[in-house]
């Protein structure tokens, strides 16, 4: 019964599904600079462009599914001492500028985490509540997953 109940946990929060085809549609966006470095006979660094891509996706599925936590001991640490305040204050306003530099990459983050966040509103929804890390592992599954069949539909296509 339970799994059923799992199997049709796609049926009962559409919002994976958005979060699924919204991975697609990323991997085949990630896609495109890769062909070009391809086919410049730079292929060794497709693949680290691929990495990071990856790593940053799971980076704003973590924070998206556990901002509490994070919050949290962000909190504790900027508390100890003024130094360590000064030091996170320094790192965020300096990776929110980058982003807003970039802002494709911008976009890309505000896209995937606001289907991430929608999707655990959903989950909550129909009462699906795991543990913050087993549903960070969850979702992150289905990011790079989504990812790499859209990589695989660029390449193939």
């Amino acid at each position: 019964m339970a799994m059923v109940r799992l199997l049709l946990l796609p049926l009962r929060a559409p919002m994976l599904l958005v979060l699924a085809a919204i991975a697609v549609y990323e991997g085949l966006q990630w896609s495109q600079p890769l062909e070009g470095a391809a086919a410049s006979g730079m292929g060794q660094l497709s693949s680290l462009f691929w990495s990071l891509d990856c790593l940053h996706a799971l980076l704003v599925v973590v924070v998206c599914t556990m901002p509490d936590l994070l919050l949290q001991r962000i909190s504790n640490v900027m508390a100890a001492s003024r130094v360590m305040s000064l030091v996170i204050t320094l790192l965020i306003v300096t990776v929110g500028g980058l982003y807003l530099l970039h802002l494709k990459v911008l976009t890309s983050v505000l896209i995937l985490g606001s289907t991430v966040l929608l999707a655990r509103l959903d989950l909550a929804r129909v009462r699906v509540a795991p543990p913050p890390l087993v549903l960070a592992g969850f979702l992150g599954g289905l990011v790079l997953a989504g990812a790499g069949v859209g990589r695989w539909l660029a390449s193939s296509g």
